[in-house]
């Protein structure tokens, strides 16, 4: 090699530009890469600050014995282990799982029917739609748990009604045979929010598949569980899968309807209540923690197995 060639470096026919193209790309990359991250940053910030954290917490919590007044002692598994010695424990998963499977299909079936009749094309449609809204918008309020507690109270408006055709009511809310029946009612009143989802899921079914059906001779009845339910199958499931996860955490009409005691005879002790008197009446948190955990597992339960059995029963329009 000749002092000349050692002295220039070889041209190699790339241009400079060519060159910081990729540099380039890469700098444009990463800024676009931070400014999608400034705009997460508060998810970010919440999903850790107000999600994971806390549940990290509540499940170190759930191994501890704590009162909110002195420092957690690690007790490892023992507050699971106490749940199936707990008398009440057990009393308030039974009437939490009569609670949902009661009142998860009365507020779907009260769904779809009065779906089904407003797709008919009534006239102001928009107004019923809000009308029979109303209930689930203002559903967990107090006020609306304070008002169903006057009505089926011994003295309220529904055994006025019954004394007006001279039917002697009863005390609806102070007998346990009828007072968790009461909250199933006041489930089932709010049907809004799954209505108005088989309402879009119902105008996305084919007229044509109606009209072939009549003209075969089929019935309405027929076509409602020949063509309407298995077309809506998966709106079906989605408002099962979310209705069901609602119920399990049902809470503020419980309490409000109970003065917060799940009486009468604990006949209204659901699952969540139990975990407030435990976690802030009894403070014992860490036995409330340990709660919390269960309902987290038993929802998840609950969930998969509707999505496993969804293979059988849910159909899709491909």
């Amino acid at each position: 090699m000749s002092a000349e060639a050692a002295t220039h470096p070889v041209e190699t026919g790339i241009p400079p530009a060519a060159k910081t193209a990729p540099a380039r790309r890469r700098r444009k990359r990463h800024r676009d890469n931070l400014a999608a991250y400034a705009f997460l940053s508060p998810w970010f910030l919440g999903i850790f600050g107000f999600v994971l954290i806390p549940m990290g917490y509540s499940l170190y919590l759930s191994l501890t014995k704590f009162d909110l007044l002195s420092s957690p002692q690690w007790i490892g598994f023992q507050n699971y282990l106490a749940m199936w010695q707990d008398e009440k424990f057990l009393h308030s998963v039974k009437v939490t799982l009569t609670y949902v499977v009661f009142s998860v299909p009365l507020k779907l079936a009260a769904a779809l029917v009065v779906a089904a009749v407003l797709n008919r094309g009534l006239r102001a449609l928009g107004f019923y739609r809000s009308v029979f809204y109303l209930p689930s918008l203002l559903g967990a309020s107090v006020a609306v748990s304070v008002m169903w507690r006057q009505i089926f109270s011994q003295q309220g408006l529904l055994n006025q009604v019954l004394g007006f055709f001279g039917v002697r009511g009863a005390d609806w809310i102070g007998d346990p045979r009828f007072a968790l029946w009461t909250l199933i009612l006041l489930s089932g009143w709010q049907f809004g929010t799954p209505m108005l989802i088989f309402l879009a899921g119902l105008k996305q079914i084919p007229k044509d598949l109606y009209e072939a059906a009549e003209l075969d001779g089929a019935g309405r009845i027929r076509m409602f569980f020949r063509i309407t339910v298995p077309m809506l199958s998966p709106v079906i499931f989605f408002n099962l899968v979310l209705e069901t996860i609602n119920a399990f955490q049902t809470f503020t009409p419980a309490y409000v309807v109970s003065g917060g005691l799940g009486g009468p005879i604990d006949s209204t002790m659901l699952y969540t209540l139990y975990l407030y008197r435990k976690g802030f009446t009894s403070l014992q948190m860490g036995y409330a923690s340990a709660m919390a955990w269960v309902l987290f597992l038993v929802i998840g339960l609950f969930t998969a197995l509707y999505f496993a059995s969804s293979r059988r029963w849910v159909t899709y329009a491909d």
